[in-house]
Parts: structure tokens; sequence; C-alpha cells
């Protein structure tokens, strides 16, 4: 019998300004994927629902403060990552309070989804382009 993958929990989010343009993070060198671009969130802990990690990721990784009600579920990606399955769950903000910073990031980007192909991405985060594309 094929053993079953443990599933890897990842929450992102589209943070999207008033310009509609959405927020990239560089992959700082030493981790894997180093220096490909990916969208701010993180890890989802045992004792976490999905919506409290991203809060978190966010106030850790970026120094913004959101809150559970401006996070709109947008869509997952499902991507192999060694001996896990990575479930990504991607939703998008466009209020929170606070200027984002690269807290654990190369550095930050403002990106509209028509140019978001011009930064290389991690398999999981690519397929996402399409959908913002549409969604303006």
């Amino acid at each position: 019998m094929e053993k079953i993958p443990t599933l890897f929990h990842v929450v992102a989010v589209a943070l999207t300004n008033q310009d509609d343009e959405i927020l990239l993070q560089k992959r700082p060198a030493g981790k894997s994927m180093a220096g490909l671009w990916e969208f701010p969130g993180g890890k989802v802990e045992k004792t976490e629902t999905p919506i409290n990690a991203l809060i978190r990721e966010l106030a850790e990784e970026l120094g913004i403060n959101v809150d559970a009600e401006n996070l709109i579920p947008l869509t997952f990606a499902c991507e192999p990552l060694e001996d896990r399955q990575l479930l990504l769950l991607l939703y998008r903000c466009r209020i929170w309070s606070g200027e984002p910073e690269p807290l654990h990031a190369e550095e930050l980007v403002w990106a509209k989804s028509s140019a978001m192909r011009d930064y290389p991405m991690p398999p999981a985060d690519a397929p996402f382009i399409e959908l913002l594309e549409k969604l303006g």
C-alpha cells in the first residue's frame, strides 16, 4: 500500500493596496527556495486555525496588524514537498494597519497582477497569478 504523505498546511495573503498592487516578498539566502518571490505568510501550527496563523505570520514577517474579518479566502494549491504534501491556502486582504517591512525577507515589492509573472515564484505560488489577474 502506498504511503499517504503528511499534509503541510501553509497560509499566504495577496495583500492588495489602494492601487491594486499586490505585495510580494523575496525569500532570503539560506532558506529553501532562496531568491524566489512569494506571497507573505507561513506555516500553520498545530494549535492554530489558518486565519490565526496568517494574522501571526503577517505581524512577524511584515510588522502589520490584520483583523480576521479582513482576510477573504480566495483559493488553494497543492504541491509535493519532499516527503510531505504542501497545502497552501491563499487569502486576500485590502485593510491592515502599519507599514509592511521586510522583517524576514530580503526585500518587498508592490506589483500589479499583470507584472507578477516577471518575478520567479515557488511552484505552489505561481498558479495564483492567473486568478489574481482575473480578479484585477
